[in-house]
């Protein structure tokens, strides 16, 4: 006759609830963070609000915003910075519309915004002469089959990927094509070579911790001499047209933007810039978003169920990094109930109030996308890790 407790069965131990949690839980990769410190008041106390952007001094304001991004940049004399509308997709749009046919050109893709440039270079631009080098998410495509004679197109950071190109070694610096850079999630934490980039263009809302809707374009002379000498083989919408009459629009370039701009949002701008500039400028953030990256880095080392997405380190972003749970138990089962597994773990965080929106891309492979921006303070990131165990196994459990 077995004894009673022979039969019984230890009941599994709940997982451990960390105690201290992210004293701000925002790790979304855009809109993203905002400054250590902001508040809305502050910000609408210098906005101009209720008054037109032509107007002396808001048009003053919007020029401040130009002229300290490209000083903090380290943007090169004789390089265009503008405040162009609908965000990095509007400048990147406006490049490539106003730019793209005067030579071949090659689109690097290897994540879904460079997919979308590639697909309107062959699809709505139906460029004659158009390569497409492309990779799985988490890769980068061979960056020395780029042709020197054409023109490229690339994300230098893949937001939704978390692969970046390591460097500019692989643009020839006898270039006779134009590069056209979206540097949306790479720029204020990213090295960006200015001599090997003739286009860039950025967003607010990514590193700068700002509001949508409005982009930065940054042109080198090499660009402007293209616009001014190559008429583009299609109609442009209004919002798309950098040059009149065969010459560059310099107001673009120095606060006159092409539509209305949100004069809350320049201000919000500028509020960053101060931000970024008192704690040390370009390498004091690019700083911040390295130990951000390298505390989250440290975690996923040490934990079994979870690895960074891009294999290989010297490619990995510092700012969007995607994550991919490799337990075999989640991971062998299929998209669809991978997507729903992370679905549980991401509603379990946000309950708690310690992160919100990581889940990774839509088109991405299912996984975790943590921002590690400029904005993100080092000692959340290491206070969010214990809470991805507990989520992880409390869906796990579930």
């Amino acid at each position: 006759m077995s004894h009673p407790q022979a039969a019984a069965v230890a009941a599994p131990r709940p997982p451990v609830r960390p105690h201290a949690k992210p004293a701000r839980p925002e790790f979304s990769s855009g809109p993203c963070a905002k400054r250590p410190g902001w508040t809305a008041e502050a910000v609408a106390a210098r906005a101009f609000l209720g008054r037109s952007h032509r107007a002396a001094k808001p048009k003053a304001q919007l020029k401040e915003a130009i002229d300290r991004t490209a000083r903090l940049l380290g943007v090169p004399e004789g390089y265009r910075t503008g405040i162009v509308p609908a965000s990095d997709t509007g400048a990147f749009e406006m490049a490539m519309w106003s730019l793209l046919g005067a030579r071949p050109v090659d689109m690097l893709v290897w994540e879904s915004f460079g997919q979308g440039w590639a697909t309107d270079a062959t699809r709505q631009l139906k460029l004659a002469d158009c390569r497409v080098l492309d990779a799985p998410y988490g890769a980068l495509p061979d960056l020395g089959a780029v042709r020197r004679e054409a023109d490229v197109c690339f994300t230098w950071n893949g937001t939704t990927s978390g692969a970046r190109v390591p460097d500019c070694d692989w643009i020839a610096a006898d270039r006779e094509g134009l590069t056209l850079c979206d540097a949306t999630s790479a720029a204020f934490a990213q090295d960006l070579p200015w001599d090997k980039l003739d286009v860039t263009t950025f967003s607010w809302q990514k590193a700068m911790g700002g509001e949508g809707a409005h982009g930065i374009l940054i042109l080198s002379p090499r660009a402007v001499e293209r616009l001014e000498s190559f008429a583009p083989p299609r109609p442009l919408p209004k919002i798309f047209r950098l040059t009149k009459s065969g010459k560059l629009i310099e107001g673009i370039f120095a606060g006159e933007t092409i539509n209305t701009p949100s004069m809350l949002c320049v201000a919000d701008a500028i509020d960053a810039l101060d931000w970024m500039e008192g704690i040390g400028g370009l390498p004091a953030t690019r700083a911040r978003a390295d130990a951000n990256a390298a505390a989250l880095q440290a975690w996923v080392d040490r934990t079994p169920w979870i690895e960074n997405l891009v294999a290989d380190p010297a490619v990995r972003s510092n700012t969007s990094v995607c994550l991919r749970i490799i337990d075999p138990e989640i991971a062998g089962r299929d998209e669809a109930a991978q997507r729903d597994f992370v679905k549980a773990m991401t509603k379990l965080l946000e309950a708690e109030g310690v992160a919100y929106d990581i889940a990774g891309y839509r088109d991405a492979p299912p996984g975790l996308r943590i921002w590690c921006g400029t904005t993100v303070e080092t000692a959340d990131v290491e206070a969010l890790g214990p809470w991805l165990d507990w989520a992880f196994q409390t869906a796990k459990a579930a």
